[in-house]
């Protein structure tokens, strides 16, 4: 029989040898991806470039699809679609040379999703470093983009600048909307602390989709003990990039300045007591059902802690024009910098 440190020792064997095949996979992966995007890049400027020089209808490209299909019949993606697609992809991010190569690191979809559906550099930068940060599918793109998280990621109202470490500040600010959709939670307009909590345990894959991914869920009406005390946190989330812990509180009113002190308690707390060795200072999130934007601002500003404070919506509403609310493009470039 094996001694258990011999087992012991193979496991960890194992396990290091595991890791290291998933690693080469994924690297494999991702340079398939490169690969695959340069390929439709080149076929795109090939294309732009016969129809400059030639007189070229739409139906070269159809006639391309045809005869591409026929001598590479087990190669998908030469559709006459997906051609004009590689065109569009080319003349979009051909003058960017910021972005050009980015879009090699993310896949295909996630970039016609992107193209399709952003119009501007910076908002397509936004999502494009969202993409390859958090890895999120294309479904949890196209919801992203739906629920317009790039301007209510850069209208939200954090202390993240006094209060976190230079090196995770700007990560976690992207990591906070201004207003959060739970459309999905089915509850009527009227509705108590409580249903919301219930509701959203009852829906966590789509609530944390919603809070932005690379999210995973710790606990509901988690316990502190304090001085002989117990409190309850209502949601204790965990940020993977980020490495620390959120506390979530969900408040169904109108924001009040005394809820800053309470997360503040809540935090310290967290720190002290559950915060581990090499993870970063936790974070909080107050969600209300409205709130007033001097009134957070004069009180999340005097917090030593790092707190966000957002709005939470139950039904979706038409899209707001929230451009000219926007920071300044340096200031959202900078934001972006090290995403």
């Amino acid at each position: 029989m094996a001694r258990p440190e011999v087992i012991g020792d193979y496991g960890c064997l194992l396990r290091d040898i595991k890791d290291r095949i998933r690693s080469a996979q994924y690297e494999a992966l991702k340079a398939v991806n490169k690969e695959l995007i340069s390929l439709y890049w080149d076929i795109g400027r090939i294309i732009v470039g016969k129809q400059n020089n030639e007189t070229w209808g739409k139906a070269v490209v159809n006639n391309l699809a045809k005869d591409l299909q026929f001598e590479f019949p087990g190669i998908q993606g030469f559709s006459a679609q997906n051609l004009w697609r590689m065109r569009q992809f080319y003349l979009v991010y051909k003058g960017n040379e910021k972005l050009s190569p980015m879009v090699r690191e993310i896949g295909w979809s996630h970039n016609i999703v992107i193209i399709m559906n952003c119009k501007e550099s910076l908002e397509r930068e936004f999502y494009i470093r969202m993409t390859r940060k958090f890895g999120w599918t294309k479904n949890v793109l196209i919801h992203q983009i739906e629920n317009r998280t790039y301007e209510k990621t850069l209208l939200n109202q954090t202390n993240f600048n006094k209060t976190l470490p230079e090196k995770i500040k700007n990560q976690a600010k992207l990591a906070v909307k201004d207003e959060y959709t739970f459309d999905f939670l089915e509850l009527g307009e009227e509705h108590s602390e409580r249903e919301l909590e219930k509701a959203i345990m009852s829906r966590m894959d789509r609530f944390l989709r919603e809070m932005g991914g690379a999210i995973s869920f710790i606990g509901s009406q988690y316990r502190l003990s304090v001085g002989e005390k117990e409190y309850y946190v209502d949601i204790i989330l965990y940020h993977r990039h980020l490495r620390c812990l959120i506390a979530l509180e969900l408040k169904n009113g109108e924001f009040l300045p005394e809820y800053v002190g309470k997360m503040q308690f809540y935090l310290t707390a967290l720190d002290r007591h559950v915060k581990v060795k090499g993870e970063n200072p936790s974070i909080g999130i107050i969600v209300c059902k409205s709130k007033n934007k001097m009134i957070v601002e004069y009180a999340v500003q005097q917090s030593r802690k790092p707190i966000g404070v957002a709005t939470y919506r139950i039904t979706a509403r038409p899209p707001k024009d929230l451009k000219g609310e926007l920071p300044s493009p340096e200031q959202v470039s900078r934001l972006l910098e090290n995403v």
